[in-house]
C-alpha cells in the first residue's frame, strides 16, 4: 500500500499537483534506505533538494547610497557637455575645409562617358537580379500543367459517375 501511495504521489508531483505535505512525504521516503529499486532514479533528485535546502547565502550586499548616485550623474553631465563641444568643433572645421567641387564635368563627352558607365553598371546589376527570378516562369508552366490535370480529373469523375 505504501509503494502504491508513493507512486501516486510521484505521478502527482510530476504533474505539479502535490501539496507541501505530500512533497515532504516524498522527500522523507527518498531520504530513507528502503527505496524501491524501480524508483531509485528519483533518489538523487530528492537528495539534492534536501542538501539545497540547507544552503544559505552569506555574502554581504552593498547598496549604493544617494551620494554615489549623484556623483555619477555629475560625471555624465560633464561628459555630455564635452561631447557636444567636440562635435561642434568638428562641424566647424569640417565645413570650412570642404571644397565647392560638386563633381560636375566641363567636357560634355567625358560626362556622357561617365553616365554611360554608371548606367551599364546599374543595368548589369539589374539583369543579374532578374535572372535569379526566372524560376517563376517554370512555376507558371507547372500551374498550367495542373490545369490540364484538373480537366482530366473532371473527365474521370464524369466517367465513373455514369
Amino acid at each position: 500500500m505504501v509503494l502504491n501511495n508513493i507512486e501516486e504521489l510521484l505521478e502527482k508531483y510530476d504533474n505539479g499537483e502535490t501539496s507541501l505535505k505530500e512533497e515532504q512525504l516524498l522527500k522523507n521516503y527518498f531520504a530513507g534506505d528502503n527505496v524501491a529499486p524501480h524508483l531509485e532514479m528519483y533518489k538523487p533528485m530528492f537528495g539534492y533538494f534536501l542538501v539545497n535546502k540547507q544552503e544559505q547565502f552569506n555574502k554581504d550586499i552593498n547598496f549604493e547610497t544617494e551620494t554615489t548616485v549623484t556623483k555619477r550623474n555629475f560625471n555624465y553631465k560633464w561628459l555630455s557637455v564635452a561631447a557636444v563641444a567636440v562635435l561642434m568643433i568638428g562641424f566647424y572645421f569640417g565645413s570650412s575645409l570642404s571644397s565647392d567641387d560638386l563633381g560636375t564635368y566641363e567636357d560634355p563627352e567625358l560626362a556622357l562617358m561617365e553616365v554611360t558607365k554608371s548606367l551599364e553598371m546599374i543595368s548589369h546589376s539589374f539583369n543579374k537580379g532578374v535572372a535569379t527570378v526566372s524560376y517563376l516562369d517554370e512555376m507558371e508552366k507547372g500551374k498550367a500543367t495542373l490545369g490540364y490535370l484538373n480537366e482530366i480529373d473532371n473527365a474521370t469523375s464524369l466517367i465513373f459517375k455514369n
